[in-house]
Order: C-alpha cells, then sequence, then structure tokens
C-alpha cells in the first residue's frame, strides 16, 4: 500500500471463459420493471453461491436495524468486518449477499455484521445512511475497538461505506481501521465517461438504470450532496481504502476517479482492475477465479490493517 497514493494493479489480461458464463446467467434472468421482482431477483442471483456448512450464522438487531452475524472457525472475536449491501438503495438484502460476506468474513479471519438497511423509494436518502450509522455505532457499544472494525460495501453500498465514513470524520467520531469497496457508487450525477465507453461490456448497470435510481434514492436532493455522491466530498483524513473494481463495467471511472481524489488528499489508498470482470463479479466467487482472488486481496488488506 502507498500512503497518500493511489496504486492501480491491473491484473494480467486473458480470456476468461467463467465470466461468459456468468454474463449468460445474467441475460437468462434480466431485471424486471417491478421493485419487488427486482428484490426477488438479487436474492436469486445472490444464492447462486452457496453458504458453506462451516459458517455460523445469528440474526440480531443492531441498534433497531435488522442484521445477521456470521462467523467461521477461523474468525477472531475481537474482529469485525461491517457490511452494507449493494444494490441500487433499492434491492439488496442479507438474503443476496449472504454467501459473500461470509467469505469475505472468512479471507478476513473476522466476524462479520451484514444489515438491513431501509430502502427507497420507500426509505429515500438518508435513511440509508442512518441506519449503517446506527449498526456502527452498536458495533462501538458492544465493545468492539474502532481500529479493529472494517467496513465494505458493494455498488450503492460502496457508495454508503465512504458517506459513512465522511459522516463519523465530521461528526468527530472514531474511524474504523479501514474500508473496502466494491466497485462502488461514488458519482450520482453520472459524469465518468466510462458508463458510455463500457456501456456494450456491461450486462447489469446502464445510464437509464441508474437514472431510475437516482430518482427513487435521491428523491429530490441533490446528487452534488458528498453523503449521496462521495466522489465530490473532502476525503482528507479517512483510514485506509481498498477499492475494487472490474474492467468491463460502466461504473470503472467511479472507482478510477475516487483512487485519485482520495490518493490526493493523502489517503492511503489502493485499487485494483480486475480485467473482464463485471459489476461486482466478487458475488459469484464460487463461480469465478478472479472473484475468489479478489476475497482473498480483501482478507489480505483487512488482516493487514484493522
Amino acid at each position: 500500500m502507498l500512503g497518500g497514493k493511489a496504486r492501480i494493479e491491473e491484473r494480467r489480461a486473458v480470456a476468461d471463459p467463467e465470466i461468459e458464463r456468468i454474463r449468460a446467467l445474467l441475460l437468462a434472468n434480466p431485471r424486471p420493471p417491478e421493485i419487488a421482482e427486482r428484490r426477488r431477483r438479487l436474492n436469486m442471483l445472490g444464492e447462486q453461491s452457496v453458504l458453506p456448512p462451516d459458517v455460523r450464522v445469528e440474526p440480531v438487531a443492531a441498534n433497531g436495524v435488522p442484521a445477521e452475524w456470521t462467523s467461521t472457525p477461523a474468525a477472531e472475536s475481537s474482529r469485525v468486518l461491517l457490511f452494507l449491501h449493494g444494490g441500487g438503495y433499492v434491492s439488496g438484502s442479507l438474503i443476496s449477499h449472504r454467501a459473500l460476506v461470509a467469505e469475505a468474513g472468512r479471507q478476513a479471519a473476522a466476524r462479520t455484521l451484514a444489515i438491513e438497511y431501509r430502502l427507497a423509494p420507500e426509505h429515500p436518502y438518508p435513511a440509508g445512511l442512518e441506519d449503517a450509522l446506527a449498526a456502527y455505532r452498536f458495533l462501538l457499544a458492544s465493545g468492539v475497538a474502532p481500529r479493529d472494525i472494517a467496513i465494505g460495501g458493494d455498488s450503492a453500498g460502496g457508495g454508503l461505506t465512504l458517506a459513512m465514513l465522511l459522516t463519523l470524520r465530521d461528526r468527530g467520531e472514531a474511524l474504523p481501521g479501514c474500508a473496502w469497496c466494491i466497485s462502488p457508487w461514488t458519482d450520482l450525477r453520472m459524469t465518468g465517461p466510462s458508463i458510455e465507453a463500457k456501456a456494450e461490456t456491461d450486462p447489469l448497470i446502464s445510464r437509464p438504470y441508474l437514472q431510475e435510481l437516482v430518482a427513487s434514492y435521491l428523491a429530490g436532493a441533490s446528487a452534488d450532496d458528498p453523503l449521496a455522491s462521495p466522489l465530490y466530498g473532502d476525503l482528507r483524513g479517512l483510514p485506509p481504502l481498498l477499492i475494487q473494481v472490474g474492467a468491463a463495467e460502466t461504473l470503472l471511472d467511479d472507482s478510477v476517479r475516487l483512487a485519485g481524489a482520495a490518493g490526493a488528499a493523502d489517503v492511503p489508498v489502493t485499487l485494483e482492475i480486475y480485467p473482464e470482470m463485471i459489476h461486482v463479479f466478487q458475488m459469484f466467487y464460487q463461480q469465478l477465479g478472479a472473484g475468489r482472488r479478489a476475497l482473498e486481496a480483501a482478507g489480505r488488506f483487512i488482516r493487514a490493517v484493522s
């Protein structure tokens, strides 16, 4: 890791038949127009990865927020990964990300606390952020040291992760040891060139879809707000960041520009770009070697920092 500088790790590009099978799965299950059906679809995609038998799952209320602990035999009880799921702020759940979260905890040798924060359009911004902060404070009240907490999230959850860090810093509250952002959505203004440049290679995320999500989530709030679009925030003083993104996704520039902004603000940051990979490819880690490698890298990062 390079303090104050972004390190871009481009993996060697080779044809990957595994990702083509995932693309075929996604094309066979297109995103439906109804929100309820979209939520069921994301749960189904997450359940393509089977929860290993040695994973222990324990439901809990984290300051009133529905949540669950997961742990494996390798987990150190003192260390916790707080995970915020993606889904464009309108979908995603404990079910959709359970296997991913559990495997991330295994690699990090930590317990995980995943939360089911309130979703738009029923609960627009900043409801999800408020729930994430409540869960973090739940961990602190439970006796977990801030330095032993890693916060992670994918897509919208990556944006929430950064919004949490900015809020905690600005309020003078203790910051976690590190943060892990998977394909984070950092610019709700959608100004990144990759939104157009990668439109033909991204089977999941398109400008019209993002525009729909923004309308549901912000409900009239400004996309310039750093707590909605962390790319526009002052990142100084944040803990070390690991950013992982696929080279084939429209949100590629949300990660690249975030890494540059963090480095310019003297935040220790590592950016990993995985060739051919799509949005949140880690969710399919049981089918993708690249997904397993990314989770292993995340585990090493969390173990070294938190």
